[in-house]
């Protein structure tokens, strides 16, 4: 069985180009240049935005990568504003509909990680409020692209802070779940995190897959350190268990300190490049790779690893 590996956001060796011929989704702007130049600027970038990752959709393809998670920048400022109402929008939607057409004609999984600032767990109105309109944005852009209402697509989030009173929390965010429209709740997913006074994989899976039946993604660097006494091999059979008929994603990365043996970095810091070889336990996942250095960590594990990998495809 091969290993399905991806990426996240961005694509450093296109968008290190001469600006010219750049190539990024990321294009932006402050508050200040939103309130100066609106939602006609807004569409513009997003024009752009979507017109690049086409690009390196087709950029993937040509290098034998089939999963890549997108920016969550694409419609800049979009809370501002609804999408429909962009100037560009009819040759936005165009350009991602064709985007997503060549994802699914070529076999590419395209999935969504929005910001961290995203909790279902908050108990304050405005939290929950912003949250909702942050992740139906990211349902917007699936459906634009044409990618199933299915954890396929996934739009994955951490549960979030505790505010002190874990229970407390986990029933905000399962009660919280259900503001979400279809095209979100169909392609939401949790991931366990990295700080032991939060959310393990095995809390998720009983907690928030057991209630909500959303499935679990399992980050293998996160469960470093919090692992309730779980082996990693425990925690993904687990978390792949709560996927029902999709493939399941992992997340992998490597400890920063580790790779610059520097004891000052913080442990969960992620490394530049990927040194270990990525051990799935026979399961059959997509690897989603959270190295610093994007596709080129990518492409250098595949290189560092290749004759292994040939074996394990054969």
């Amino acid at each position: 069985m091969s290993q399905v590996l991806g990426y996240a956001c961005i694509n450093m060796g296109l968008s290190e180009r001469p600006k010219s011929q750049r190539v990024t989704t990321n294009r932006s702007m402050i508050k200040r240049t939103f309130n100066q130049r609106g939602i006609k600027y807004a569409s513009e970038l997003a024009l752009l935005n979507a017109r690049d990752l086409l690009k390196i959709i087709k950029w993937n393809y040509n290098n034998d990568i089939s999963f890549f998670r997108m920016s969550s920048g694409i419609f800049s400022w979009a809370s501002e504003y609804d999408i429909k109402d962009l100037p560009d929008y009819k040759e936005i939607a165009s350009v991602l509909a064709e985007a997503g057409a060549f994802a699914r004609q070529v076999g590419q999984r395209l999935t969504t990680h929005p910001d961290h600032f995203n909790k279902l767990t908050s108990p304050r109105e405005h939290v929950i409020r912003n949250t909702v309109r942050d992740l139906e944005i990211h349902g917007e852009l699936m459906d634009l692209l044409g990618q199933p209402r299915s954890p396929w697509a996934k739009i994955n989030i951490h549960v979030g802070a505790t505010y002190g009173d874990k229970p407390m929390a986990i029933d905000n965010f399962c009660r919280n779940f259900e503001l979400l429209s279809p095209a979100v709740q169909s392609r939401l997913t949790v991931e366990n995190d990295d700080r032991a006074s939060l959310y393990s994989t095995a809390e998720l899976v009983d907690e928030i897959h057991g209630r909500i039946g959303i499935p679990v993604v399992h980050d293998i660097h996160h469960h470093l350190f919090t692992n309730r006494g779980m082996s990693q091999e425990e925690a993904m059979g687990l978390a792949a268990s709560t996927w029902g008929d999709v493939i399941p994603v992992i997340h992998y990365s490597e400890s920063r300190a580790k790779e610059y043996n520097d004891p000052k970095i913080r442990p969960q810091a992620h490394s530049d490049l990927i040194q270990d070889y990525i051990n799935t336990y026979a399961y059959n996942v997509h690897i989603m790779i959270e190295a610093k250095h994007k596709e080129l960590a990518l492409l250098g594990y595949r290189e560092m690893h290749g004759a292994k990998l040939l074996t394990e495809a054969a």
